[in-house]
């Protein structure tokens, strides 16, 4: 349970990071910070393995590529979805995506939240 704490604290913090960095990117309360990064999770967890299931074939003739569009989906879904999370347009979604994933991933090996 502390692991998952740690994770969405630093998840929320990467997220932090893409707003301040990416134009486009607002959010409005720190609770809708801890809502946004609750709904990328959840639809990573849930929405995203479905969605690269139907499009394989795309991915594959683009060579894994399209998994980064897929990406700026969930991210443009989740702002979609929370009130307080907004994001300008689908370029937007794309590098704030991109570099979401990169904070998030380095994050979690500084702090050693992978198994």
């Amino acid at each position: 349970m502390t692991r998952l704490i740690l994770k969405w604290a630093l998840n929320s913090f990467a997220l932090f990071f893409v707003m301040k960095l990416v134009p486009g990117i607002h959010i409005d309360h720190f609770q809708d910070l801890l809502l946004a990064t609750l709904a990328l999770g959840l639809l990573n967890v849930f929405l995203r393995p479905v969605i690269i299931l139907l499009t394989l074939p795309v991915t594959m003739i683009t060579l894994g590529l399209f998994t980064l569009v897929i990406n700026a989906m969930m991210f443009a879904l989740a702002a979609y979805m929370v009130p307080g999370f907004h994001v300008s347009g689908f370029g937007v979604a794309f590098v704030a995506a991109l570099l979401y994933s990169l904070f998030s991933f380095l994050l979690s090996v500084v702090f050693g939240t992978k198994k």
